[in-house]
């Protein structure tokens, strides 16, 4: 059975990814802080003989006994709302956490994928985003704390390729969604299924002609577990090409969910991207991949996933003393 260190397996994604190598046969330990990931992502596993659950913050030292074949790295905040709130924990899980586990995957001669982002291409002057465009990140705004973290774990990632041999990937997340997002992080999908449950106005921050281009959780899975499974070490997107403008997105929500809703708009946040779309073609002569659940059918799954959630979920306001874990 060949075993897997999933780092922020208590998040969104690191939970799918936990269900689908157990799957797969592995034996997964899943490790994360708690800083932003939940338990509860992680109660259906916490019985099976096949699933340990370290809790243990990556940017310290990671000590974990016995053999390692793989390692994905997704521990980091993803969301604005966390990273703004918590600046100096994203840049140390995107540096030392990112250290701290390739020094593991070295020592146990094990293959580590990181999770990069398409946040590396910044406020894009080149569309749709290709793997060798160099982006456009301010370095010192906002939300360079997120896409610098990103892009030095990428430069750190392939240093540990060139110079030590050692065997690793790299994924170029797009905007994903999906059942185990929290509705309250501050994303724009869940942020508008929250507001729709709750009878609030939708906010839409511009004119609403930004783009994003919106992946199903289960699609980007399969994409990981492809590439993780390749033999190729450069920089990969994963994400779905179907691009949409924000407002259009805010009326399809409104015609899912069924509410009567306006769209209110708001100052659009400094150095927020106008275009997000991923050129994949890479995935697809790599790795034979490409989404294959429509917009229409993934937001369904994750609508009813959300008006299921309990009451006190859905107007729960988050509070957490961030400052506790800046170090």
């Amino acid at each position: 059975m060949p075993r897997i260190l999933i780092t922020g397996a208590a998040g969104f994604l690191g939970s799918h990814l936990c269900d689908r190598f157990i799957a797969e046969g592995y034996e997964v330990v899943g490790m994360d802080n708690l800083i932003t990931g939940d338990l509860r992502n992680l109660e259906h596993l916490q019985s099976l003989p096949q699933f340990t659950f370290v809790h243990h913050d990556v940017s310290t030292h990671i000590h974990l006994n016995g053999p390692l074949d793989y390692i994905l790295h997704f521990a980091s905040p993803a969301s604005p709302i966390d990273y703004l709130k918590i600046p100096i924990q994203t840049l140390k899980v995107g540096s030392l956490g990112t250290h701290n586990c390739l020094g593991l995957a070295l020592a146990k001669k094990a293959r580590i994928l990181v999770a990069s982002t398409s946040e590396v291409y910044g406020d894009p002057m080149v569309h749709p985003q290709t793997e060798a465009y160099w982006g456009n990140v301010n370095p010192i705004g906002p939300r360079g704390v997120y896409d610098e973290a990103k892009r030095f774990q990428e430069a750190l990632t392939m240093a540990y390729h060139t110079y030590h041999g050692l065997e690793t990937r790299i994924i170029r997340i797009f905007n994903t969604y999906g059942p185990r997002m929290r509705l309250n992080d501050g994303r724009v999908l869940p942020a508008f299924i929250g507001q729709a449950l709750r009878g609030e106005d939708l906010t839409v921050f511009g004119d609403g002609s930004q783009t994003r281009s919106f992946c199903y959780v289960d699609d980007l899975v399969e994409g990981i577990y492809r590439l993780l499974l390749s033999d190729y070490a450069l920089p990969v997107n994963i994400g779905n090409p179907d691009e949409i403008t924000i407002l259009q997105f805010a009326e399809e929500i409104i015609k899912l969910t069924g509410t009567a809703q306006k769209i209110v708009f708001e100052p659009l946040p400094k150095d927020d991207p106008t275009q997000r779309q991923p050129d994949i073609t890479k995935a697809r002569e790599i790795l034979g991949w490409e989404p294959r659940v429509s917009r229409a059918e993934g937001l369904k799954i994750t609508y009813d996933a959300f008006r299921n959630l309990p009451e006190e979920v859905l107007y729960k306001q988050e509070h957490r003393d961030f400052k506790a874990f800046v170090k």
